[in-house]
């Protein structure tokens, strides 16, 4: 098993310390995560031959993390996860404007989201962390103060449990999640083509020119009807202005049913390893790693080219502040934010 040396996280930004902490459970899986963007850096679970593999994409030093272009592996994202059309939004009469980072629109919170904060450690244990963050009123363009803790739990059941929480003091739209990148042949495999993909979803959010959403319309008889598992490059390739628009997938999934509920499954036929993924959000962004190149070496030196991971980012839908028929992600004072998001890994025999 090859963990990811603490030493090499120990630093300092803007005075707060940046360190990285390992999670394990008895069943021998471990997982370390960073306070710099409240990340996930090395997942690593058993394959069928008792062997340890890492599933998720990243870098071996903070430095790393510091200085990459591709800044949001396995990073906590907000205050609004996916993109703001017009990097602008409407809310009880007022027009507020966010930071363009991707074209015309607001992405994940702007460059300065909370992929790019260092969380504060309030409690840790073998199988747990928490971290908290205070977003002051008007970061990246929002208003209010938002108080957000996440909890990252290893559970016996093999699952990374991961519980956001937030409160504010002015209404304002919070939209989080997780953005991992996984392989689960391990990291360093070149492709995630081979993996076979199932989503509960029967419909999900076309986009535009500018990957906003249009409407919500059904995956039925499109290269989005993922109800009965298929490989995800089955239909990466084929003649679809969707696909074609974001070089594979990149798109929303309009998740069947309510509650905390299994809402898809991967399997790796490489490894047998399998991954799960459980939520209460109405949506789940399906990336497949489109957008990856080989710039950046990651850890242990790996090349990371393009179609090397996914990413199944559970959450509300994109655009929902300026979509008042979409699920509304306004939180009032009165209220707290709660969203659960489960990736549970097991092994297919």
């Amino acid at each position: 098993m090859q963990l990811i040396d603490s030493s090499d996280f120990d630093h300092v930004l803007n005075n707060k310390s940046i360190g990285l902490y390992t999670l394990c459970n008895k069943q021998g899986s471990h997982v370390q995560i960073c306070n710099y963007g409240a990340r996930v850096v090395s997942i690593l679970v058993e394959d069928a031959n008792g062997t340890y593999r890492d599933v998720v994409l990243g870098f071996d030093t903070i430095q790393d993390y510091l200085s990459t272009t591709e800044v949001y592996f396995g990073a906590t994202i907000g205050r609004y996860a996916n993109r703001l059309a017009d990097a602008q939004f409407q809310l009880n009469g007022d027009v507020f404007p966010l930071e363009a980072n991707n074209g015309v629109n607001s992405l994940h919170g702007g460059t300065h989201g909370f992929h790019q904060v260092v969380w504060k450690v309030v409690g840790s244990s073998s199988n747990q962390l928490m971290l908290k963050h205070r977003s002051p009123n008007g970061e990246g363009g929002f208003p209010g103060s938002l108080e957000v803790q996440v909890t990252y739990t290893l559970t016996e059941q093999n699952e990374l449990a991961i519980e956001y929480k937030a409160t504010t003091d002015v209404v304002t739209p919070v939209n989080l999640t997780n953005h991992c990148y996984f392989n689960l042949s391990g990291h360093k495999a070149e492709t995630i083509t081979d993996h076979i993909l199932e989503i509960q979803a029967d419909s999900y959010t076309p986009v535009d020119a500018n990957l906003i959403p249009t409407q919500i319309t059904s995956v039925a008889n499109t290269p989005f009807d993922f109800r009965h598992a298929k490989r995800i490059g089955q239909d990466l390739k084929a003649d679809n202005a969707q696909l074609k628009l974001t070089s594979g997938y990149d798109h929303n999934f309009v998740l069947n049913g309510s509650g905390k509920r299994s809402v898809g499954k991967v399997y790796s036929p490489e490894s047998n390893i399998t991954m799960e993924v459980i939520t209460d959000e109405p949506g789940m962004q399906f990336f497949s790693g489109n957008f990856l190149d080989e710039r950046n070496t990651g850890k242990h030196n790996s090349s990371y080219p393009q179609y090397s991971a996914f990413c199944l980012e559970t959450q509300h839908y994109p655009n929902s502040p300026n979509r008042p028929d979409f699920p509304s992600t306004i939180l009032e004072p009165s209220e707290v934010y709660s969203s659960y998001c489960g990736y549970r890994f097991g092994v297919k025999y």
